[in-house]
């Protein structure tokens, strides 16, 4: 799309200044680290629902998952059927009691605090371990975000992919850096309902130029009728078990990912997330398929003139540019933007949230204040950046791969502990630290293989070990303390 596009720059400007006044209004706002970090429970659970899943989906959900379908077409879906799961059990089970559980346990703003205050572990390792793999995984899923932002620059204005890539990174770091949780809550909310109506618009304008319904059915049977089979390949042999498997386990990695949990621990009250949940499983499942529509119709609109190949994850932005006039196009490439941001101004928060309370207060700086603590977690979220964007400098760099091994890293590496944290009494210290340490090793490990049962996506045997490490080595330690246990109960009748 040509860069001179008055119509386009001024949305993105406008959309950018927007984001940048929101992060100015709570840099003025902030008083202490909870601000920051937590925004002081304070999410009303419209903006916990919003900010929740849209700083889930990231840029995955408009370039990596439509991408994914334009390649496989419905085999894809099986990604999307496990995403939807996966959001409603976090949400129905996971969130009230993570919500309650954080308060009662020492008032914890971070997993890792949690952690530490739930197992009341004074050697501070628990905190320490889970902090760097926080640091590990969120490195590469903030690099995801960034490449994703530089894709966009680059096919939108038709820049070098590095200018793109410094341009994107710059513009969530100045946000992030200014205003903490509540500016990226606060911009997630607008961003998610920006996602939301454009990943709408895109398949509806693509089937009436197609049209309608029928017609693009038989376009689509045209080019492969393995496009809407989901139990079949491209090649029309049946879909292997394995690779179902592998697609439908992404569900599993909700229940371990730090940003999506810390909305869950802000939100005002445990009483407001059944409204939240209801709010979030409608844009859920109503995104999640609308992104795989757009791939698959993707390749039915430009059926004589494919896309390259390595530029299936620009499907969507191809699309907009060819269904959409310009002034109109700026506003729903301006989505794009705003789903890359909403996540990787979380993660660089996390992230920085890690390397503030769980290395510098804890190994450094035990005494400092809430002011120095803030201005640290400033710091931290510059410098992870700059890491995050030298791992994105590759343009051949995948947006669905990189946020495949950090999504699988976390949901095998926190999720088991989470889960079973929140429900079973039994758990214990030693427990939840191999369950960290095998889970995250597992992951990393399984993704340097391939080949044969090592196909299989690295989150359901890290998963699964996790589990097993937890559940083997509580039984065989000894039983937790009265005070953890009778705090265990507490969080079952509190209604805080």
């Amino acid at each position: 799309m040509a860069a001179d596009n008055i119509g386009i720059l001024i949305s993105f400007a406008l959309y950018l200044v927007f984001m940048l006044f929101i992060g100015w209004i709570f840099y003025k706002r902030t008083k202490n680290l909870s601000d920051y970090i937590l925004g002081g429970r304070g999410l009303n659970y419209w903006v916990t629902s919003m900010s929740a899943q849209a700083s889930d989906m990231s840029g995955w959900l408009l370039l990596g998952l439509p991408g994914a379908a334009y390649l496989a077409g419905m085999e894809a879906a099986w990604i999307a059927i496990g995403l939807a799961i996966g959001t409603y059990f976090n949400w129905r089970f996971v969130a009230k009691r993570l919500r309650k559980y954080t308060e009662i346990a020492g008032d914890s703003i971070t997993l890792p605090d949690y952690f530490e205050n739930r197992f009341r572990d004074e050697s501070k390792i628990l905190r320490i371990v889970s902090a760097l793999f926080i640091l590990i995984f969120f490195l590469i899923y903030t690099s995801s975000g960034f490449v994703a932002g530089a894709k966009l620059f680059s096919t939108v204005f038709d820049l070098s992919y590095q200018v793109a890539l410094l341009i994107g990174a710059l513009v969530i770091i100045i946000y992030t850096f200014l205003g903490g949780f509540m500016a990226v809550c606060w911009t997630d909310f607008f961003q998610g309902i920006i996602m939301f109506f454009a990943v709408i618009v895109v398949p509806t304008a693509a089937i009436i130029r197609l049209g309608g319904l029928g017609a693009t059915s038989a376009t689509i049977n045209e080019i492969s009728p393995e496009l809407l089979d989901m139990f079949s390949n491209m090649e029309g042999s049946p879909l292997p078990l394995i690779v179902i498997i592998s697609s439908a386990a992404w569900g599993l990695g909700y229940f371990g990912q730090p940003h999506i949990l810390a909305r869950f621990m802000a939100i005002k009250s445990s009483a407001k997330i059944k409204q939240a949940r209801l709010i979030a499983m409608i844009w859920v499942v109503v995104s999640l398929a609308c992104a795989v529509a757009v791939g698959i119709l993707g390749r039915a609109y430009f059926k004589s003139s494919p896309l390259a190949p390595g530029a299936e994850e620009t499907i969507l932005m191809v699309m907009i540019n060819a269904l959409v006039n310009p002034l109109f196009a700026g506003v729903l490439l301006a989505a794009i933007l705003a789903a890359i941001m909403s996540t990787a101004d979380s993660q660089l928060l996390v992230t920085s949230s890690a390397v503030t309370k769980d290395f510098y207060k804890v190994l450094l700086r035990k005494k400092a204040s809430d002011k120095e603590l803030v201005w640290v977690s400033r710091l931290a979220v510059i410098g992870v950046a700059v890491i995050a964007y030298i791992i994105g400098l590759d343009p051949e760099s995948s947006v669905l791969g990189l946020v495949a091994y950090a999504w699988g890293g976390f949901g095998a590496t926190f999720g088991p502990l989470v889960i079973l944290s929140l429900f079973w009494k039994r758990m214990t210290l030693k427990g939840a630290l191999g369950g960290i340490i095998v889970g995250g090793v597992t992951v990393i490990a399984w993704k340097q293989l391939s080949g044969g049962i090592f196909d299989l996506y690295e989150i359901v045997p890290g998963f699964i070990l996790s589990v097993i490490t937890i559940a083997a080595v509580s039984l065989i330690d000894k039983k937790p303390s009265r005070e953890i246990t009778d705090e265990f109960d507490r969080v079952g009748t509190s209604d805080i």
